[in-house]
């Protein structure tokens, strides 16, 4: 076999080998190549993971940029929304601090216009008491010649209500009625309905002081023994007739369930001891109804309020309270009138001079200042459910 050659890369000539030589040579290239290989890879290798981390650092600067942006925005919406809520806040508290200041100021505007009324009130009623108490004293002679009238009058009416016939005792109730109407109301006018005319017994138009006309009620004086659901549609009948704005039927016999006057079917009932004090009542009422007419007039809210007030319930229950304590009133005056004949006339005119003068000038005054009077504790009633007393 002959010696392998190499060629001389210089001068291409061939030059032999041994198998020893060339095994060597062929080791060394080998190795060469391995070592060459390798550094390539370790090349490779590190320029692989120079570009991932290249890479690595350009994706995480991407996100913590858009992180950051995203941050920037949600710190700014925060700040935005921060903003709001402090300006609402303070919104917030410079309305209940402005709330809080009208709160005080009307407490103190109420305070001061309940102590001036109250004073006001005071003095008028100092006043009218003084003045009439020396209207007594002086017209002592004519009360006793009108008690004496009185106790005619009275004993007349007993007489008149002793009659057999049944229209003897109602004729007796209409005097009787007629009577204590026209003592108690010197200004207003009492007209009796004339027999064989279709009607109520009785027609009262109220009147002021200075004679302005307030309204009417008719009357029915009922003595019979037992009660009868007819007599409320007659009387019914005779209002809407009469174009009056209360009907009142007295009777000496009231339903079961009713004790000394109620209001049923659009009529007041009442039996003979309260009918002074539900006739009190009711003038009175018609009374302020005028004045607070007189006050709206041309003003159509508080017309409206107006016809609310007497279509709902607190009409009626000032009525009832005033004819409760006035009937209370009265029933203290009887308890004492068999010892003090004198001194019970004498005080049950005071009494209803001074009711009715008080309530008239609070009525004229309500009619001058408007709504933006106080109610005087005095005047005012508790409300309850209970019907309209005047149709609007």
């Amino acid at each position: 076999m002959a010696d392998d050659v190499i060629i001389c890369p210089r001068c291409q000539n061939k030059i032999p080998l041994s198998k020893a030589l060339a095994g060597q040579i062929e080791d060394q290239v080998r190795q060469r190549s391995e070592a060459a290989l390798k550094k390539r890879e370790r090349e490779l290798e590190s320029a692989f993971e120079e570009r991932l981390d290249n890479e690595r650092k350009a994706a995480a600067a991407k996100v913590k940029k858009e992180l950051k942006a995203e941050l920037g925005e949600l710190s700014e919406q925060l700040a935005q929304k921060q903003a709001l809520l402090e300006k609402a806040q303070k919104e917030e508290l410079g309305f209940r601090k402005r709330q809080r200041e009208l709160e005080d100021k009307q407490k103190t505007f109420d305070l001061e216009v309940a102590r001036k009324v109250d004073e006001h009130a005071k003095g008028i009623e100092k006043a009218t008491v003084d003045r009439l108490v020396e209207q007594q004293r002086l017209k002592d002679r004519e009360k006793e010649e009108q008690l004496a009238s009185l106790k005619r009058t009275i004993e007349d009416l007993k007489r008149k209500a002793e009659l057999g016939s049944q229209q003897g005792q109602g004729e007796a109730g209409e005097v009787e009625l007629e009577a204590v109407l026209r003592s108690a109301f010197p200004v207003d006018l009492i007209e009796p309905v004339a027999k064989g005319v279709r009607g109520a017994d009785l027609i009262q138009r109220v009147h002021t002081q200075a004679g302005t006309s307030c309204g009417s009620i008719v009357w029915e004086a009922k003595t019979a023994k037992n009660w009868s659901d007819a007599w409320l549609v007659k009387l019914r009948d005779d209002q809407r007739a009469q174009k009056a704005e209360l009907a009142v039927l007295v009777s000496a016999v009231l339903p079961d369930d009713v004790k000394g006057f109620s209001y049923i079917d659009g009529v007041w009932i009442s039996d003979f001891p309260s009918s002074l004090g539900l006739a009190t009542a009711l003038r009175i009422q018609l009374l302020q109804l005028q004045v607070a007419r007189a006050a709206a007039e041309g003003r159509s809210s508080k017309t409206d309020l107006l016809y609310a007030y007497l279509s709902g319930t607190e009409f009626r229950q000032r009525v009832e309270a005033i004819v409760e304590s006035f009937t209370s009133m009265k029933q203290d005056l009887d308890r004492e009138r068999t010892a003090f004949e004198k001194s019970w006339a004498k005080r049950e005119q005071q009494l209803g001079k001074v009711l009715q003068n008080v309530a008239g000038m609070y009525g004229d005054m309500q009619g001058i200042i408007g709504a933006s009077l106080p109610d005087i504790e005095q005047l005012q009633l508790p409300d309850s459910p209970s019907p309209p007393l005047l149709k609007p």
